[in-house]
């Protein structure tokens, strides 16, 4: 655990030097949104998304550096989530990293632009030159990154299903549910993060389904220690209002099975995210160690 600890950190410490090279500020008012933008990027965090696409591109002998835009533009599009999740009309939360949430800091008309600024951002990134040279390759990063994000079956359709979700009272299906949302909401820029790293590495067939598979199992384990976060977690250490789940009456795997059994479920999740890797070698001992890692955390 210190391992990936370490490693996590200095990666962070690395990546957070050069995103301030992607805001520079415009000379008029106009900048408000600019700085609301960096604020949120900047505003801690711990690159896990970045982090991803970096190691799942350097099985296939991608450097950090060649792969260091398509982390910072996963970054921008997640952090556009969050500035939105937290808005009142959404998760309505003051805090975020310990820090005051975008719409506090600024007010909730900035956010929502600062949100629109970095989505937007994220796809101006990503399709320049400078990302990766071959077009096909950018196409393909851009189209992927799109449905993630999306409101068919990415992102937005996940938070949709999330908001739709707190007015159930005693759904058929809770385990069905709550996994359906985790796939769209949490689950698939996760899983975006690892495919962009194979694409990076132009892998083929079983190593890249070999990659999705680890990103769908660390996915729901990664919601299931987030809801057990908001149960026993320090606020401190967590850095966001903790116990919402249960005052807004969230379906949680917590909520369905109880803390002991919630934590199995992510134990076993995180045993098949090793499995799948084996195919890598040691080479994948990393992204092992990030799994275990995504269910021992305290923040």
């Amino acid at each position: 655990m210190t391992d990936i600890k370490e490693k996590l950190t200095a990666f962070s410490q690395r990546f957070n030097n050069r995103l301030p090279e992607f805001f520079t500020l415009p000379a008029g008012p106009e900048k408000r949104v600019v700085q609301a933008m960096e604020y949120s990027v900047m505003n801690g965090g711990k690159r896990l998304r970045p982090f991803l696409v970096t190691e799942c591109a350097a099985l296939f002998g991608i450097s950090e550096e060649k792969s260091f835009r398509t982390a910072a533009a996963l970054e921008m599009l997640h952090s556009y989530s969050l500035i939105h999740d937290d808005l009142p009309a959404m998760d309505n939360d003051d805090l975020r990293r310990g820090k005051p949430t975008c719409h506090k800091q600024f007010d909730e008309a900035t956010a929502i632009l600062a949100g629109d600024g970095l989505l937007t951002y994220a796809f101006e990134i990503i399709s320049d030159e400078k990302t990766h040279p071959r077009p096909v390759i950018r196409s393909r990063l851009i189209k992927l990154l799109a449905e993630a994000a999306g409101a068919f079956n990415g992102m937005i359709a996940g938070q949709m299903l999330d908001l739709y979700a707190e007015n159930l009272k005693n759904p058929s299906e809770p385990e069905k549910l709550i996994k359906n949302i985790e796939e769209m909401k949490t689950g698939r820029l996760l899983r975006y993060a690892c495919e962009a790293g194979a694409i990076l590495g132009n892998a083929r067939d079983e190593k890249y389904q070999a990659l999705i598979d680890y990103s769908r199992r660390i996915g729901i384990a990664f919601q299931i220690a987030d809801d057990i976060l908001d149960v026993e977690g320090d606020q401190a250490l967590v850095g966001k209002t903790l116990n919402k789940d249960a005052e807004q009456g969230k379906i949680t795997f917590v909520s369905i099975y109880g803390l002991s059994k919630a934590k199995q479920i992510a134990k076993d999740f995180i045993s098949e995210a090793e499995h799948v890797l084996n195919i890598f070698g040691n080479k994948a001992d990393t992204l092992k160690q990030l799994a275990h890692y995504i269910i021992e955390r305290k923040s």
